[in-house]
């Protein structure tokens, strides 16, 4: 009876046993359950949560992105706008300055030039004229070439062109040809000229010939390699000062009268076709110390400007004549003498430099005409020449210019 009572109590406690475990497996389980039911809502709330804010970040995000959009895109069309008003506004500019084309081109400053011309020099002397007199001797006496030019040459370095007639040869040749004057000098007399800070020579004279055919191009020779341009006859020549093209013409007229005036056109036309934008024509014309031109000098005066010269020189006559202005440009009729060596005593001193300031812009010469006469005297002594000219001053300079509107009002009309 008592091994059935224990066994029956051993089973019991048994069950016992077993029903707290499972009752504890069921609490745990429960707890388990409940705490992974805790855990998934917690996530799940945390998720929502974050989503949430996740959300409220793009938002945010996205409504920083729209505003920095717009105003990115508000800058771009402000950025656009400008552009495209500064773009009009500089094709505006361009087509100002260089019309529909489209490109731009900046406008040029306008450029002046300067030109002085004087009239006939000798630098030399007839070989049966009194030596002690003469032009070499003053030379060989002075031994200096700048002595001659040296009142002048501060007016002709401050321009830009200084012209002059070279009236006679620079040749060590003796084949004087048969005539009543014939002058030379040696070559080195070639010095005197660029000494006076002179730039271009007319060799178109009855002069340039004198002893033979070969003191001229002694003489062109002797000139030039002294840096003096030369022309006259069918030799024309273009110089480029201050990037401005300035031709010129020599034209004798003394032999054909009239009838050079078709070879003097055809030289203007070759000028103008070698791009040159000022023309300067000298003329060897009229008739000797007659102080007004004759119809023939009118004519071809009238005849080069109306043909492209934009001023006209004269020379021969050894006196001055007066000025025209005929289609607004000018004509000096003559110069008269300078440094000249062809007389020690002229009967008139007087003479002249003639200035013309031209103006250059946008490539085009202005109808500006701007001019200055300066009186001067052929020698800085009276009554004989020193064949050192020399600006006149006061009553004297006066009566010169006195004299040039004189001369001037019978060719004006």
């Amino acid at each position: 009876m008592a091994y059935h009572y224990r066994k029956k109590e051993q089973e019991r406690r048994k069950r016992e046993r077993e029903r707290k475990v499972r009752r504890i497996k069921l609490i745990f389980g429960m707890d388990l359950a409940l705490v992974l039911v805790l855990l998934v809502i917690l996530a799940v709330s945390r998720g929502m949560s974050a989503g949430s804010g996740e959300k409220e970040t793009n938002a945010k995000a996205e409504t920083a992105r729209s505003e920095a959009g717009q105003d990115k895109e508000t800058v771009q069309d402000k950025t656009a706008a400008q552009d495209k008003a500064e773009k009009k506004d500089s094709t505006g500019d361009a087509d100002k300055k260089s019309g529909a084309g489209g490109e731009e081109k900046k406008a040029e400053e306008p450029v002046t030039i300067t030109v002085s011309a004087a009239g006939d020099c000798t630098l030399g002397t007839d070989e049966f004229f009194d030596w002690s007199d003469s032009l070499p001797a003053k030379y060989e006496g002075v031994g200096d070439p700048a002595y001659f030019f040296q009142n002048v040459q501060p007016i002709f370095s401050q321009d830009d062109l200084t012209i002059v007639n070279f009236e006679g040869t620079l040749t060590t040749s003796e084949e004087r040809e048969d005539k009543q004057f014939a002058f030379k000098a040696d070559p080195a007399y070639a010095e005197i000229l660029t000494a006076g800070s002179v730039e271009a020579a007319n060799m178109a004279n009855n002069h340039s010939k004198d002893y033979g055919e070969q003191s001229y191009t002694d003489t062109i020779k002797a000139l030039e390699d002294e840096g003096i341009t030369t022309f006259g006859y069918d030799r024309t020549a273009v110089m480029e000062i201050k990037g401005v093209k300035v031709g010129l013409l020599g034209t004798y007229v003394l032999r054909e009268g009239l009838g050079i005036k078709d070879s003097m056109i055809a030289n203007l036309e070759s000028l103008k076709e070698q791009g040159a934008q000022i023309i300067i024509a000298s003329f060897h014309w009229g008739s000797e110390k007659a102080y007004e031109p004759d119809s023939t000098q009118i004519e071809l005066a009238h005849a080069a400007i109306d043909n492209g010269a934009d001023l006209v020189l004269g020379h021969h006559p050894h006196v001055l004549e007066g000025i025209e202005e005929y289609q607004g440009k000018n004509i000096v009729y003559s110069l008269g003498n300078f440094c000249f060596g062809g007389n020690a005593y002229p009967s008139d001193m007087n003479t002249m430099i003639f200035q013309q300031t031209f103006t250059i812009k946008d490539g085009a010469l202005q109808q500006d005409n701007v001019k200055n006469i300066i009186p001067c005297r052929i020698s800085s002594e009276d009554g004989y020449n020193n064949y050192q000219p020399t600006p006149a001053k006061g009553e004297q300079g006066d009566d010169i210019l006195k004299k040039i509107k004189e001369y001037s009002s019978w060719v004006q009309g």
